[in-house]
């Protein structure tokens, strides 16, 4: 019989020990750095570490591309980098309800329809709740495995046993072990569990897929070695009161982090988005004060979004900036160079930014569209209703060139944006102010 490891309580800063679990460190005074970890080392792990490990020459280790399987689901592959790489091991995390189940049934049911084993362990509903979404997907005649369990070495077992190609957990923080006494969700328990995954898919070349919860402020719950574990790191944007979800690699080992895949959620599931740029904006019949396009560019997609901007007097002692959709830094930023390098003043006024669509903006390129829509909103006047602007502002008052600016002018003009305001039309922020004149 193996013998079961005892757990300690250490501080994840400091590294003190503690017998049992306490809110605060008592050597650094920090909150929330107590976490469970497992004492002793395994005979069998002692015995493996004196015998050494095999040494490969670097010219010896295989090249060229990875191989990759197919999802079916051309979007997500999109953000993969080009699909599943085998034997990696990827964290999808979303908030509750975002489709994070549903996406990963519907591709299990691709990938089984092509002839690949697919393995669900369906830690958080039962058989028969996956069947019933199975069969609203139109998905119940596939040949998915489903287990219903949470024993992370059950799971484990279960998958050395039946081999499948594709391994989906769902999810990490209800797995446990019994190595450790810690309740599903801990930070030892899901360090532990991610941890015997990571061994199972590089140890098997089985391709594992684990699912995240996040916490209230969107970062991904559990110890921050969860991301660290796992090469790809895929976080499920969107909410339920929008159509539209946007799957955003936050880190891929095999791929670009740029690239996003859009999804409309639907009765049918989650479809991909053929036209996004058609799909986020909403071309108005005349021209608004306050309202210009933007040509985005996410990875190598480029992407038209509408920038909103609404400026009014303000009945507080300190005026409000708040922006949703894009950096409230890069808005204080945009304001101080129009104050400073162009003279329009937004003192004593409450200045409010939105990116239409539900979309979230954090390149340098939106700048200059951010620029117009605040100087349109504070003169009450409006941009030509085909115009699209992108540039990066320095903080000289200059415009400076943005990235793949032929791809965003191509995605502009096939959808009807005949005036393109960029570098070369408009050199600086003095610039922007004359177009209102």
């Amino acid at each position: 019989m193996a013998h079961k490891p005892r757990s300690i309580w250490r501080c994840q800063n400091c590294g003190a020990m503690s017998p049992r679990w306490v809110g605060r460190c008592s050597e650094c005074g920090e909150f929330a750095t107590i976490v469970e970890e497992a004492e002793e080392v395994s005979d069998e792990q002692k015995k493996s570490a004196r015998k050494g490990g095999r040494v490969v020459a670097l010219t010896d280790a295989t090249s060229g591309n990875p191989q990759r399987a197919q999802t079916g689901i051309n979007e997500f592959d999109r953000v993969l980098g080009g699909g599943l790489v085998k034997g990696s091991l990827t964290l999808l995390s979303g908030y509750p309800g975002v489709g994070k189940s549903t996406l990963l049934l519907q591709m299990a049911g691709k990938i089984a329809h092509a002839g690949k084993s697919v393995l669900y362990a369906c830690g958080e509903e039962s058989v028969e709740q996956v069947g019933l979404r199975a069969h609203r997907l139109g998905l119940k005649d596939e040949p998915i495995g489903l287990l219903a369990e949470v024993d992370v070495d059950t799971i484990i077992a279960t998958a050395l046993s039946r081999r499948p190609d594709i391994l989906i957990v769902d999810s990490i923080q209800t797995a446990f072990t019994a190595e450790l006494s810690g309740a599903p969700g801990s930070v030892g328990q899901v360090r532990a569990c991610a941890s015997a995954l990571m061994r199972l898919a590089k140890e098997h070349d089985i391709t594992t897929i684990l699912v995240g919860h996040v916490t209230k402020d969107g970062s991904i719950a559990g110890p921050r070695v969860l991301e660290h574990m796992v090469d790809t790191v895929l976080n499920f944007e969107g909410d339920k009161d929008n159509l539209y979800r946007i799957v955003r690699a936050g880190k891929n080992r095999f791929g670009s982090t740029s690239e996003i895949g859009i999804f409309e959620m639907t009765g049918e599931g989650l479809l991909p988005v053929q036209s996004p740029s058609q799909a986020f904006i909403e071309r108005h019949d005349e021209p608004i004060s306050g309202s210009v396009y933007f040509a985005s560019c996410e990875g190598t997609r480029p992407l038209i979004v509408e920038v909103q901007a609404l400026v009014t007097k303000s009945y507080l002692p300190v005026p409000r900036r708040l922006a949703n959709g894009i950096d409230t830094v890069r808005l204080l930023q945009v304001i101080a160079v129009l104050e400073r390098r162009a003279g329009v003043s937004f003192a004593n006024m409450d200045v409010i930014v939105s990116i239409a669509g539900g979309v979230r903006v954090s390149e340098p390129a939106v700048d200059l569209a951010l620029a117009l829509a605040l100087i349109s909103a504070q003169v009450d006047k409006a941009l030509e209703i085909d115009a699209v602007a992108f540039g990066e502002i320095s903080l000289t008052g200059k415009i400076r060139r943005a990235t793949l600016a032929a791809s965003r002018e191509k995605e502009a003009q096939g959808i009807g944006f005949s005036t393109i305001y960029s570098t070369g039309r408009i050199d600086s922020v003095s610039d922007c102010v004359k177009l209102f004149k």
